[in-house]
């Protein structure tokens, strides 16, 4: 009998000793979440990869996604980001709004809330490891209806923030991700299922850190979303001639007040804003439709060609024929980049 008290007692203390080293080895829910992200990230870069092959742009048959593939660095490309997301899956990407750079690598995203002209350029790719990304336009309208839900908190954004920063893609957002792509596999859920996935893509990005830009942009009334009415009306109208003052009427907003708001979201004045748009307008009409220098200038609103050629040479680096030339002879298109 003592010896089977004994060994019950030894059995009892075995079986107390094991629950502790169980209750230590535990994984805790949150000290998995990195791992959880890094795994995510990793199934978002192969299937990135699986779907673009040897391609480095696709546009997907998912409405608004496109996927991008880079196997080396690129030099810096000037171009329009519209209101998008990009999730970087592999590699990292430089882009320079005005002179405020923004960095981003894997498990990142770079949110922009309006048309920016910015400078974009890939800085880390290889073979090995190609740059991966997704992209994805943002529709305002998905987005304001969003907020009018009360499940999503209304935030107030830095009114001297730009329309363009940096997030980390959580768990929740990679997943969201990973999904929305392998509707590729099956299009026939893609009419249904893809504007839900979409939709909770902006839910997670409008609860995190970037949100409140996003908000600031779509909500009626918000000094940002009038200025963000600017921007819209100068990248539909950048050919004709730019008076502020009636820009400012349009928007309801004092000149001052219009010229501060305007210069924080894009890092520039209205008046340089549609000289970029005007540029990259006329260098889009000289590489793809074979106009001369001349007729581009004048068909985006250039009255004087010499004027013309001085500001293209300033934002291109180089005179229009010789930066066209040096575009056809690398087979680069103006919108190449991502």
């Amino acid at each position: 009998m003592k010896k089977i008290i004994g060994l019950a007692e030894k059995l009892g203390h075995t079986l107390e000793e094991k629950k502790r080293e169980f209750a230590l080895k535990k994984p805790d829910k949150d000290a998995s979440l990195p791992s959880r992200a890094h795994a995510l990230q990793i199934e978002l870069a192969h299937k990135i990869a699986s779907f673009t092959s040897f391609e480095e742009n696709r546009a997907t048959g998912i409405p608004g996604v496109t996927l991008h593939r880079r196997i080396a660095p690129t030099a810096p490309c000037t171009m329009t980001y519209e209101p998008g997301l990009t999730v970087i899956a592999q590699g990292r990407k430089r882009v320079d709004l005005g002179s405020t750079t923004f960095i981003y690598g894997e498990s990142q995203y770079l949110l922009t809330s309006v048309d920016l002209p910015i400078v974009s350029q890939i800085v880390e790719a290889s073979t090995e490891a190609p740059c991966l990304a997704m992209s994805l336009k943002l529709e305002m309208s998905v987005v304001r209806e969003l907020l009018s839900r009360e499940e999503i908190p209304l935030s107030e954004a830095d009114s001297n923030s730009p329309a363009m920063g940096i997030g980390t893609a959580t768990v929740e957002l990679l997943s969201a991700c990973c999904r929305l792509l392998d509707l590729l596999d099956s299009p026939r859920d893609i009419p249904f299922l893809s504007g839900l996935i979409q939709r909770e893509i902006i839910y997670r990005i409008l609860r995190g850190s970037e949100g409140a830009r996003l908000q600031a942009i779509a909500t009626l009334g918000d000094q940002s979303h009038r200025t963000a009415k600017a921007i819209a009306w100068i990248r539909t109208n950048y050919a004709k001639q730019l008076r502020v003052e009636d820009l400012a009427q349009i928007t309801n907003m004092g000149v001052s007040t219009l010229h501060h708001h305007f210069r924080m979201l894009t890092a520039m004045s209205p008046l340089q804003y549609q000289k970029h748009l005007r540029l990259q307008a006329a260098r889009g009409l000289m590489l793809l439709n074979g106009l001369d220098a001349a007729s581009a200038a004048f068909q985006v609103g250039y009255e004087s060609a010499s004027q013309f050629n001085r500001e293209y040479n300033r934002l291109f680096g180089q005179p229009p024929i010789r930066d066209i030339k040096a575009l056809r002879t690398a087979n680069i298109a103006v919108t190449s980049a991502i």
